[in-house]
């Protein structure tokens, strides 16, 4: 299993909750003194359908009662909006995914040497601010994967700006604070954004609009285990990033198997929009900066 370290620190949750979550809150369904019951299975029964016979003048069929070690969860509030949202994107976009795998050991020594001098200023520096410029280098040389198609205009808007969300698991539910203009910040002050973020988020200190206006978002299921995973895209948005856990794995260099630390990667595309060969260059781009860190100066 992974360190805690090699999890970046925090407990990321999936990024197909980020405008669900947001919207839930803004119109009141999510409220500090009534925090949504948190069902593990995602998949968890509607709530009744059965109507009274009586009221209707015809038989329905009665819904089965609970067995008798069976526990009932409610499925409304902040669970059912994003079960809602994540049921748009997956029948409104068709969802391809590719999947990649990234050797970083320069990044791992990269921010081994910066993280003396991010700590000098109170600084924690995980991978995410690498990851995150990463992302925007290949948004900016393959633009469709940060663009939002507007049917009903028949239209595809490429975003001018370059927001990045990360869900954050908090005691009270999901909070997903936004990362606005990354290609405009340095390594250490988006650390310190990110920190700053989800320690707010956990003490449910964020507004509505620190978590809306992502153009791509980013979910981090190796924070808590895993390597592949389909991620489920923020509708409108067109694409998500997977990021897998960094740990040691068997590569082959010079024909020999030996043990290197990775990045599973995890992309899925509106195909409407992107078509798998630019969704390949997009992930050969991160991949190339996440590979040769140097290259994140330039961004």
């Amino acid at each position: 299993m992974p360190t805690d370290e090699t999890r970046d620190g925090e407990a990321f949750v999936t990024g197909e909750d980020v405008r669900a979550y947001a919207d839930a809150l803004e119109s009141g369904t999510a409220t500090e003194s009534a925090p949504e019951p948190e069902p593990v299975d995602v998949d968890a029964g509607a709530e009744p359908a059965a109507t009274d016979a009586s009221a209707t003048g015809g038989a329905t069929e009665a819904t089965p009662a609970p067995g008798a070690g069976d526990e009932t969860v409610p499925y409304r509030g902040v669970r059912r909006t994003i079960g809602k949202q994540m049921e748009r994107s997956k029948f409104t976009a068709p969802h391809v995914s590719h999947h990649d795998t990234a050797e970083v050991d320069a990044l791992v020594e990269a921010r081994e040497e910066l993280k003396p001098q991010a700590e000098a200023e109170g600084v924690k520096l995980t991978y995410m601010p690498f990851v995150m410029k990463a992302i925007v280098a290949g948004l900016e040389a393959h633009p469709y994967l940060n663009s939002e198609l507007r049917e009903d205009d028949e239209e595809i808007v490429l975003k001018g700006e370059y927001n990045l969300g990360i869900a954050v698991a908090t005691d009270a539910g999901l909070m997903v604070p936004v990362v606005e203009d990354v290609d405009e910040k340095g390594l250490f002050e988006l650390a310190e954004e990110v920190r700053d973020l989800a320690t707010r988020a956990r003490e449910r200190k964020l507004k509505p609009a620190e978590m809306k206006g992502s153009t791509f978002s980013v979910t981090n299921f190796g924070a808590i285990g895993g390597e592949y995973a389909t991620p489920i895209i923020n509708y409108p948005e067109t694409a998500i990033l997977g990021l897998g856990a960094i740990e040691e794995r068997p590569v082959v260099r010079d024909g020999e198997v030996v043990p290197a630390p990775t990045l599973p990667l995890s992309l899925s595309i509106d195909h409407r929009v992107v078509d798998g060969a630019v969704a390949a260059e997009f992930s050969n781009t991160v991949m190339e900066h996440l590979e040769h860190p140097l290259l994140l100066l330039t961004q």
